[in-house]
């Protein structure tokens, strides 16, 4: 077992610092929110008042954000933990942010002998919950080898994409298939709806058919179809819009800047985009069913 710090327990980050603790590591963690740390105590970690505090003496310092800013200040900031870590220690950085940011991050700490991989993850809340999330990795073979001592507790999958900033862009292009998949079942359950079909009678027809997808699988986007998703629960918990139409925008830098061809992708941006700015940032991004309503309906 491991000694970690972890840093950063949001609706993701919480479960998998849980999950650590669970699996028999002793567990520093720190968060701004005070309900989420003690969460996480009462899961068996050790609540500490700063990150320098949750870091000293471990052996894996773990990171959940939401986007560059928040990294490089923990990291790099006048407080940052590139003050403190030592060459004995790993930093994993599992939030989802730019390829140029997580790139910047790990040049500075390599330049102080600190050893970094980004590790980006894919399988929402619920992968996070039961310990099935899919992490994508980027950096050396031997960096990430080492991080499957924590990894393997949180997830089902490791998967190294490249050098450091891969995991980042792995990522950001599953998440843009996602959001044009929950886009594309959204549109195509309304329709039934619209026409008289059982929604829930659809998905199972759509499921044994060529549209078969994830969101159908696992996470359906119609409320009362699926138990224990989003979409039954007034569309709480999960993978917020805001996230999404965060990732989208991430995609759609990226394809300006190496001349990739995004259109679904960028359609997809605009929708999310529009349906935050209508007040549903909070609400999991599969509630883009609603946003879908026919007109007449609406």
């Amino acid at each position: 077992m491991a000694n970690v710090a972890f840093i950063g327990l949001g609706n993701m980050g919480g479960p998998m610092a849980m999950n650590l603790a669970k699996a028999g590591h002793n567990v520093n963690a720190f968060d701004l929110s005070k309900d989420a740390l003690a969460q996480v105590e009462a899961a068996g970690a050790r609540a500490c008042a700063s990150p320098r505090e949750a870091v000293e003496g471990v052996e894996f310092v773990v990171s959940m954000l939401p986007a560059d800013h928040h990294v490089e200040s923990v990291y790099l900031g006048d407080e940052g933990l590139v003050h403190v870590l030592t060459d004995k220690q790993l930093v994993i950085d599992c939030s989802t942010i730019s390829s140029e940011a997580a790139i910047y991050v790990g040049e500075q700490l390599q330049q102080a002998g600190i050893a970094f991989i980004d590790a980006p993850v894919s399988g929402g809340v619920g992968g996070a919950k039961a310990g099935t999330l899919t992490f994508i990795c980027g950096g050396t073979e031997g960096n990430v080898d080492r991080a499957r001592t924590v990894l393997n507790d949180m997830g089902k999958n490791v998967f190294r994409a490249g050098d450091v900033g891969a995991g980042q862009i792995a990522k950001i292009c599953n998440n843009m298939l996602l959001s044009v998949l929950m886009v594309g079942t959204s549109e195509a359950l309304q329709l039934g709806k619209a026409n008289g079909l059982d929604p829930k009678v659809l998905s199972e027809i759509m499921l044994q058919s060529s549209g078969r997808n994830w969101t159908l699988e696992v996470y359906n986007p119609c409320p009362d179809v699926m138990e224990g998703v989003p979409s039954s629960n007034d569309y709480q918990g999960g993978f917020m819009v805001d996230l999404m139409s965060k990732d989208l925008g991430l995609a759609q830098q990226t394809a300006l800047k190496s001349g990739a061809a995004t259109p679904m992708g960028a359609l997809t941006r605009n929708l999310y985009h529009g349906w935050s700015q209508q007040g549903h940032g909070r609400q999991d991004f599969s509630s883009i069913f609603n946003y879908l309503t026919p007109i007449s309906k609406k």
